[in-house]
């Protein structure tokens, strides 16, 4: 999907704000589900969660081709609001961050302490992108989608670090990826093209916002209602339809994992790694232990995607809410 020398841009232009994340097999994991479980730790990042890759290319290229832009604005719950607000202050660049009503609070502080303009509209993700889409037009900001190419690129390093520390054909047999607008799936699958890794990749989705599900089995866009109350990083309502091209092309499976997966992934995370796992961030793993039986005895990867959950919700998933 990119040339190679794009894929070693990238890696420069990431490494150049952060070093490439640790992953770890830890035991405590082999023995809980019987299989090696690899964690690629992007929780490890400075803003404490994968989307920081694609904001750093996405912002690099964006400088390049687009060098009058001043200011930026875009509709992300948090991770991406994060990555936004850090790549624009490394440019010199205003950014302005809408969010629904209701969202997390430590992300939108986080979002705040970056130096991002925060406005709160609408109920839901697609509500807040309108508005966004709207103060671009009236007020001359870019917008900085969710899904691009650009953000790919950087998200894909990410994958190229893991795939790359195994000695070919000995990478994991599958990774588990979650699927929220679609980036992080699709750079796994940019990364193992790259790579030849031959990992198989399940995409996850939280079985409260099932569109990549139903418009993978139906191979078209399907919009579905979003209810999860603890994966905000998977609440999407309408799946993109050029991200859907690509889990079409690249997927070997979709699974969806409910609230009470997801909750028992974080504690296991924190309880076998004593690491802090937001509800998408703990997806990949929550997915690894309902498949388990299928991939007994096997090397599996997963992604600790993003660890910013709010203190009070963390609390409450730890006491078994």
């Amino acid at each position: 999907m990119f040339r190679r020398e794009q894929v070693e841009l990238a890696m420069e232009t990431v490494h150049r704000a952060m070093p490439p994340t640790p992953q770890y097999a830890w035991p405590l994991l082999r023995d809980r589900l019987g299989m090696t479980v690899w964690v690629k730790h992007e929780n490890h990042t400075p803003t404490g969660a994968f989307k920081v890759r694609g904001g750093l290319t996405y912002f690099e290229s964006l400088v390049r081709e687009q060098p009058r832009v001043t200011g930026v604005i875009s509709a992300p719950r948090g991770n991406h609001g994060q990555s936004v607000g850090l790549a624009a202050r490394r440019h010199g660049l205003s950014a302005t961050i809408v969010v629904p009503k209701g969202n997390s609070h430590e992300k939108n502080a986080a979002m705040r302490a970056l130096g991002v303009t925060l406005i709160e509209h609408g109920d839901d993700f697609q509500q807040a992108r309108e508005f966004a889409l709207g103060q671009s037009a009236e007020l001359g900001l870019h917008m900085v989608p969710s899904f691009h190419r650009e953000l790919i690129r950087g998200v894909m390093t990410g994958w190229v670090e893991f795939f790359q520390s195994f000695v070919r054909g000995q990478e994991p047999a599958v990774l588990f990826v979650p699927i929220g607008q679609g980036s992080g799936f699709c750079a796994a699958a940019a990364a193992r093209v790259h790579t030849g890794a031959r990992s198989s990749l399940v995409g996850v989705v939280s079985a409260h916002a099932t569109t990549y599900l139903d418009s993978f089995r139906q191979h078209q866009v399907v919009e579905a209602p979003v209810t999860t109350l603890l994966a905000d990083g998977m609440a999407c309502r309408i799946a993109d339809a050029e991200a859907l091209e690509i889990l079409l092309a690249q997927a070997d499976d979709v699974v969806a994992v409910s609230d009470a997966e997801i909750a028992q992934a974080m504690r296991v995370l924190f309880s076998d790694t004593h690491n802090v796992a937001e509800g998408a961030g703990a997806a990949g793993l929550a997915a690894a232990m309902q498949q388990q039986q299928r991939w007994q005895g096997r090397s599996v990867g997963v992604a600790l995607s993003g660890g910013n959950v709010d203190s009070e919700v963390f609390a409450r998933v730890l006491a078994g809410g």
